[in-house]
């Protein structure tokens, strides 16, 4: 999309990338935490780069796209400067206070309906009618309502609106880790994270299919999309698969099933885990402690579940040229940004700061070969990159504020948990599948870390209630909202997978989903063995994680369908009565 932009949009688009790393490189090693500015400059900047990126055809329209541009800088800049004085008058706004609000809460909506799509905006704008018209809802869900003005007023000013959890963790943590990943990418990581997993597994049975499990563990641990993941990795593996002998539709249903477990691994997990270690307020380096075995659960799974599925059609990949030691001992400095980002975190340094660290890594390791050296112009392609996979987030910023605050205005955040306790009947079972069936519904229509984070607003108080621990709760939520990827009806990442295996959507998208069936498994076990989440003691911890690699295999073993094969073939050589 870059390429459409005229020379002076070029220019326009360099200058907000640069910003963005500059400012916030700067800003992570000085002010860990966002302040107003620091959110101000991020959505002024996705605002401005969004509109200029997914601008209309017409040139006649495109005078309406400068104007949005324009009005984008006046309403958020209009609050960073009015900051303290808005909040010292809250109740008593300004007629012009309103007038900034009213324009500011459109503007996110249209912004997510360039980029988002049209699903998205129809929930915002459900949301606000049910704000403005709360005291004609059914008694179960039914408040006070307000006016149109006053709801957008309280939406743009409020800490739990716009400008509340989603903006604070994308301008505070997000928006460096994509970077990060873009630097990763172009410091030559990526062809690593291939070239060593297919010498390591790729002449065993099901080896390319194995492959393209690890490559995409370890590329989607900082790619933080598994939509990204499943293209740019499977653009190499799926190929790979079909020549090995795997089916198209399993070629292309094993990939994206592999890449959504990337947004389990530690030590980026996309974009939800720091809004998890912002509503939960613990450490991030907490968060991705608790996080690694039940990622390396959901990848063993795969793995287990692919090596049958290449048993059953005898599938076998061939042998590399080089050895994976070989390709260890040459190209080892490229896991140094990923090692050098967790060890950071670990020994305490903000997210942020650990962000710019791994930047300046990949940088040093981009010069170890000439070929992959980052200079100026490499730079500026990196930060280009970064920026605009960051937009697609940011640009959620506004309706995802619109969302939360209205769910707060109206007090549904404090009923809805009694809501599905009540249609649950105190079951912690029926209460996580409704959670798996709204964050299914919900991923139909928004991305999955804001189907995260509106669910999480709302159901964590109810699994808190039956007796499940914060974070498990949290963990429960987040793994089910990425279910909408590979889930029929509307699976995304499936149906990239498919395209590039030119296989049957469906076909691919119910095999994805077979793949994929740990991610229904984890959320129970957060919930009912504490240990899991390393709640418990040490002796406890070891049992449940012995315990649940066994179960596991098993699990994945079942599920696999080669017992139904062997099985068949028992019966076919019974002989005869």
């Amino acid at each position: 999309m870059y390429d459409k932009l005229n020379k002076i949009e070029k220019i326009i688009f360099d200058v907000g990338s640069l910003a963005l790393v500059l400012i916030y490189c700067y800003s992570a090693v000085l002010k860990p935490a966002a302040t107003q500015y620091h959110r101000g400059v991020y959505v002024i900047i996705t605002y401005v780069l969004v509109f200029l990126l997914y601008q209309s055809k017409s040139r006649v329209m495109r005078l309406l796209d400068y104007l949005l541009i324009l009005l984008s800088i006046v309403t958020v800049g209009y609050w960073i400067f009015n900051f303290e004085a808005i909040n010292y008058r809250t109740g008593m706004e300004t007629q012009l206070d309103t007038i900034i609000a009213i324009v500011g809460v459109l503007l996110g909506i249209e912004l997510a309906r360039r980029v988002v799509g049209g699903a998205f905006v129809i929930i915002g704008l459900l949301m606000l009618g049910y704000g403005v018209y709360g005291d004609y809802m059914p008694d179960l869900i039914a408040h006070a309502g307000d006016t149109f003005p006053a709801l957008c007023t309280s939406i743009f000013y409020k800490s739990d609106g716009i400008f509340g959890i989603m903006a604070n963790v994308l301008a505070t943590y997000v928006l460096l880790f994509v970077l990060f990943g873009a630097y990763l990418e172009k410091c030559g990581a990526q062809r690593f994270f291939i070239d060593w997993p297919l010498a390591a597994v790729g002449h065993k049975v099901g080896g390319p299919g194995k492959v393209s499990v690890i490559a995409s563990g370890l590329f989607g641990s900082i790619s933080g999309s598994a939509i990204a993941n499943t293209v740019s990795t499977g653009a190499f593996t799926i190929p790979m698969m079909k020549k090995a002998g795997f089916r198209p539709h399993i070629a292309g249903g094993i990939e994206p099933a592999a890449s959504i477990g990337g947004m389990f691994m530690p030590p980026i997990m996309g974009a939800g885990g720091f809004i998890m270690a912002e509503l939960t307020g613990l450490p991030y380096s907490r968060i991705m402690l608790v996080a690694i075995f039940p990622a390396v659960m959901y990848f063993f799974s795969v793995f287990v579940m692919v090596h049958y599925e290449a048993k059953k059609d005898n599938v076998v990949g061939d042998r590399s040229e080089h050895s994976a030691m070989d390709i260890l001992k040459s190209e080892w400095f490229y896991i140094l940004p990923l090692v050098g980002i967790t060890i950071f975190m670990l020994t305490g340094y903000s997210p942020g700061y650990s962000a710019v660290l791994g930047i300046a890594v990949c940088l040093a390791v981009s010069w170890v070969r000439k070929e992959t050296r980052i200079g100026p112009k490499e730079f500026l392609e990196a930060a280009r990159s970064g920026t605009e996979a960051s937009l697609k987030i940011g640009a959620t910023v506004g309706v995802i504020g619109i969302i939360i605050g209205v769910l707060t205005f109206s007090g549904l955040i404090l009923t809805f948990a009694d809501i599905v306790i009540e249609l649950a009947g105190g079951s912690l079972i029926l209460t996580i599948l409704l959670i798996a069936l709204a964050s299914l519904i919900l991923g139909m229509g928004v991305p999955v870390t804001a189907a995260y984070l509106i669910t999480a607003v709302v159901a964590v108080p109810a699994l808190i209630h039956l007796g499940v621990n914060e974070l498990a709760a949290h963990m429960i939520v987040y793994w089910l909202s990425q279910d909408s990827n590979i889930t029929p009806p509307v699976c995304i990442a499936a149906f990239a997978g498919a395209t590039i295996a030119k296989a049957n959507m469906w076909k691919t998208a119910f095999s994805a989903f077979k793949f994929a069936k740990f991610l229904y498994l984890g959320p129970f076990l957060f919930g009912y063995v504490p240990a899991f989440s390393l709640d418990g003691t040490p002796m406890d911890i070891a049992k449940a994680f012995v315990l649940i690699i066994i179960g596991t295999y098993a699990y994945s073993w079942f599920l696999s369908g080669i017992w139904v094969n062997r099985l068949k073939g028992v019966f076919q050589k019974a002989p005869a009565s």
